[in-house]
């Protein structure tokens, strides 16, 4: 019974034997070629932008005054479709993931009784949401303001961005007057 164990034991631990020779000899002759420098270079947008005049064009965006001259605030309704799966838009509504917009367009950054908004907002309480901040935020939440903790990408569309400003301020019982060219 003894002699059995050890031809058992024997055969185990040649198999893992040569399957560990196998693994370096693969090694050696498989061996991948490390980089001088660690990760890869990204693509830049430089070439394409010094070789097309389009790239400047899409850079310079109109200001939102002038934006917001021809902003429709039903479009901007429309585009808050998303927003509604954390926000309330109503008179009274409920804070939900984000707090409630109703009468945000000039309301103090952070002004919400019993809402948990993150350091970063809670640093800019003294600011009020005007047109600017708003389409500043409404662009790219993270850029705007780092350590935010709304999980947003942003509104890429300026166009789209002033509607939702003109919809904002729509939603009071008293509409702020919106900035003029």
């Amino acid at each position: 019974m003894n002699i059995e164990l050890n031809k058992i034991a024997g055969a185990g631990l040649s198999t893992l034997l040569v399957v560990m020779a196998l693994n370096m000899g693969a090694g050696i002759v498989f061996a991948p070629k490390k980089p001088a420098i660690p990760g890869f270079d990204l693509p830049s947008l430089e070439p394409a932008a010094a070789g097309g005049a389009a790239a400047p064009a899409a850079a310079a965006e109109e200001p939102i005054a002038v934006r917001l001259a021809k902003a429709d605030p039903a479009k901007g309704e429309k585009a808050v479709g998303a927003c509604k799966a954390c926000h309330t838009f109503e008179k009274g509504g409920a804070n939900k993931v984000g707090p409630h917009l109703f009468d945000v367009y000039g309301r103090n950054k952070a002004s919400i009784e019993g809402f948990g908004y993150s350091s970063a907002m809670k640093g800019k309480a003294s600011e009020k949401w005007e047109a600017e901040q708003l389409d500043g935020f409404l662009k790219n939440p993270k850029a705007y303001m780092p350590g935010t903790t709304m999980a947003f990408a942003g509104l890429s569309k300026p166009d789209q961005r002033a509607d939702v400003v003109a919809y904002l301020n729509s939603l009071a019982d008293a509409p702020k007057p919106l900035p003029k060219e």
